[in-house]
C-alpha cells in the first residue's frame, strides 16, 4: 500500500490526472490519480488513509514549490485537477464515515471582483489539506460572508481580490466580520494586497501564496 500512496502523492504533485493524460511528460503512460485512488480503495485503504498519506502530501509538495517560485499557476492548476479527480472517489466515503476535518474555511472573491483563479487554487489546496471549504464564489458582499459564518460557527474566512478598486470592499467586509464576531479569523490574498494592508484593515493573515494560508490555518488549530 505504501508504494501506491507514494505514486498517488507523486501524481498529485505533478498533476497526473489519469493514465490517458499526456501531462506531465515524464509520467506519460503511467497510472494517474484516478486509477491509483481506485486501486488503493480496492486493496482496502480507507478514504482517510488516502487523504492523509497521499493526497495531502502531494498538495503540500506542490504548495511549497509554488511558494518558492519553482512552479507556476498552470502546474498548480493541474495538481488541483488531479486532486479533484481523486477526491471524487473518496469524498462520499469521508462523508459516510463522518470524518472529522480540521475546521471550516469560508472563501470568496470580494464584492465588485469577478476573478476566481487564485481563489479556486487556494480553495482546492486548503480542501486538499483536510479542511472543509465553503466556496461562496465571486462578487461576494459582506452580508453573504456574515451569513456563512453564522451557519458555520468557528469558521475562518478567506477573502480574495485582484483589483485595486475592490480593496476597499475587502476592508469593509473585514470590519463587518469583526463587528459580528471579533474572534473570526480573516485571511486575505490577491495581487494588490500585502502585509501592510492586512494590518491596516484589521485582518489576521496575509499570504502571497496558498501554502502560507495553509500554514496559518494549521497553526490556528495546533
Amino acid at each position: 500500500m505504501k508504494e501506491i500512496f507514494e505514486k498517488l502523492a507523486t501524481c498529485i504533485e505533478f498533476g497526473k490526472i489519469n493514465e490517458a493524460a499526456p501531462y506531465p511528460p515524464n509520467l506519460k503512460g503511467e497510472l494517474g490519480a484516478d486509477e491509483l485512488t481506485q486501486e488503493a480503495l480496492a486493496k482496502g485503504a480507507t478514504a482517510t488513509q488516502i487523504l492523509n498519506e497521499a493526497l495531502i502530501i502531494g498538495m503540500e509538495k506542490i504548495g511549497i514549490k509554488f511558494r518558492d517560485g519553482k512552479v507556476f499557476v498552470p502546474q498548480v492548476l493541474m495538481s488541483a485537477k488531479a486532486m479533484d479527480t481523486a477526491m471524487q472517489h473518496i469524498k462520499p466515503l469521508l462523508q459516510q464515515d463522518d470524518v472529522e476535518q480540521k475546521g471550516t474555511v469560508i472563501i470568496g472573491t470580494v464584492e465588485g471582483d469577478l476573478h476566481d483563479i487564485g481563489k479556486n487554487i487556494v480553495a482546492m489546496m486548503v480542501e486538499g489539506n483536510g479542511w472543509n471549504v465553503v466556496d461562496l464564489g465571486t462578487n461576494v458582499n459582506a452580508g453573504a460572508f456574515k451569513k456563512a459564518v453564522e451557519e458555520n460557527p468557528g469558521s475562518h474566512v478567506a477573502l480574495s481580490a485582484l483589483l485595486t478598486t475592490t480593496m476597499a470592499n475587502m476592508e469593509n467586509i473585514t470590519k463587518e466580520l469583526k463587528e459580528q464576531n471579533p474572534e473570526t479569523q480573516v485571511l486575505i490574498g490577491g495581487a494588490p494586497v500585502d502585509d501592510t494592508f492586512c494590518e491596516k484593515i484589521g485582518a489576521d493573515c496575509y499570504s502571497p501564496d496558498p501554502q502560507g494560508t495553509i500554514d496559518y490555518l494549521n497553526k490556528c488549530i495546533a
